[in-house]
């Protein structure tokens, strides 16, 4: 197995002797990868393969030392070039240091010593520059967000500014958002950006869970506790130590089971059902909702208490009819995602297709639009996503209406947009559908207000 950690060496030496004792001598160390060239053009054929150093024969038969040097450094200059030589010239020496050469060493009975020494001191170097490597790395990564979250609308740019502040501290994040706009994948973008980033992140879905499981699920139990305990289990709250632990659609939570949640909270420390053991509890607590809460406290369905404890810092997610042009970024990565995933030949979105689905509101969000761009790649037979290829739950589109803030302008062109789409864009029976002249749609269309594509 190839050692990541090695240095790579090549060995340009024209002397098949000499060259062949520096690859021997060198090769004793297991951290080195070596390899031994004895002219120039073989050399230069296989410098893309990036060696850390290089060490050079100044007389070489086919081009002297100064051109080899040269023409690395203008190839990579990160490389770096010991130059041995038979030469005792000191000017030589200086002329080749000067033009980016590491070392210059004579061939004489010390050259294995002072070249070991040398290799040392490159390996140094390299460490460092492959430590600064990782460190801006690990920087862009950190504040990277399109792992998670796509889109560079100015609602979405607050949100990264939070999730930023987030991850610099373990404060309790509390995200609300409608169902599908991506609450889950703002949580994770926190852990992954935090100093927990390497621990687990759990998530748990507490609508998804059953009443009467939600407490062994949350805090675990011990064997017997109840029937059909048969083992112990520990609970989510544990599988997250040292990590994350994700609450999504905390405002479903009983009203009974939130007390000891309150508790728990509190005290950072659990007892799982059945026992009596005190389990401490280092977990990071993001929640989600798609609920107000402050509404849901003053109706009496959640505890005030846990809701001050639960708030932290609150991050609102918008919904994806707010975030503009970001509907056409996520549409165009989901449906390259899935073409990429499924080996189908990658798709372009037209004009008339980016339109239609600018024009519509999305009640599901985000999970919504990821299924209408899968099922669009699947329909498209060509290599463009058309209109055509785009369904939409034209029933949510109406219901859905008055969902967003629009003027009347665009209240008109999304009411005939829908009928157009809805009776195969024949003008002439919408406009008598919705008793209007046919020349005003006419004259939308002309506009590009409204598509018939």
């Amino acid at each position: 197995m190839k050692n990541q950690h090695a240095l790579r060496i090549f060995v340009l030496e024209d002397d098949v002797w000499y060259g062949s004792m520096l690859e021997h001598y060198l090769s004793l160390n297991p951290d080195y990868e070596v390899k031994r060239f004895d002219s120039s053009t073989a050399f230069f054929n296989q410098l893309h393969e990036r060696p850390d150093v290089v060490t050079l024969d100044y007389s070489m038969p086919d081009m002297d030392g100064s051109a080899v040097l040269k023409k690395i450094r203008e190839i990579n200059p990160e490389i770096q070039v010991i130059i041995i030589s038979g030469q005792e010239d000191v000017g030589t020496a200086i002329n080749l240091l000067k033009n980016g050469a590491f070392d210059y060493i004579v061939k004489d009975d010390d050259v294995k010593d002072r070249l070991w020494n040398s290799l040392l001191h490159v390996r140094e170097i390299v460490g460092l520059r492959q430590e600064v490597e990782q460190l801006k790395e690990q920087v862009a990564r950190k504040y990277d967000y399109s792992k998670f979250l796509i889109g560079k609308s100015e609602v979405m740019e607050k949100v990264y500014g939070l999730i930023e502040k987030a991850g610099k501290t373990n404060i309790t994040v509390s995200i609300n958002g409608e169902t599908g706009s991506g609450k889950e994948m703002v949580a994770k973008a926190i852990h992954y950006n935090s100093e927990r980033q390497k621990k687990p992140f759990v998530a748990v879905n507490v609508a998804a869970i059953p009443k009467d499981l939600i407490e062994s699920e949350l805090f675990g139990h011990e064997k017997g506790a109840f029937t059909g305990a048969l083992t112990r289990r520990i609970g989510k709250f544990e599988e997250a130590n040292g990590g994350t632990l994700f609450l999504d659609e905390i405002g479903e939570m009983d009203i009974s089971l939130q007390a000891k949640l309150l508790r728990v909270l509190q005290e950072r420390e659990l007892t799982r059902i059945g026992g009596n053991e005190v389990v401490p509890l280092n977990a990071r607590i993001i929640v989600a909702t798609h609920r107000i809460l402050l509404e849901e406290v003053q109706k009496k369905t959640f505890r005030e208490d846990l809701y001050y404890r639960l708030i932290g810092l609150p991050i609102g997610l918008p919904a994806l009819r707010e975030r503009g042009n970001d509907i056409i970024v996520l549409a165009r990565h989901f449906m390259d995602l899935f073409c990429k995933d499924n080996g189908i030949g990658k798709k372009t979105l037209s004009q008339e297709a980016q339109q239609k689905l600018l024009q519509y509101t999305f009640p599901g969000n985000v999970r919504e639009l990821k299924s209408v761009m899968e099922l669009s790649a699947v329909m498209a037979d060509g290599d463009a996503v058309l209109p055509e290829h785009i369904t939409i739950n034209t029933v949510a589109t109406v219901n859905d209406l008055l969902s967003k803030e629009r003027t009347l302008k665009d209240f008109e062109i999304h009411i005939i947009q829908h009928y157009l789409d809805k009776y195969d864009k024949d003008v002439l029976l919408v406009a008598k559908k919705l008793d209007i002249g046919k020349s005003t749609i006419y004259r939308m269309i002309q506009a590009g207000e409204l598509t018939t594509k």
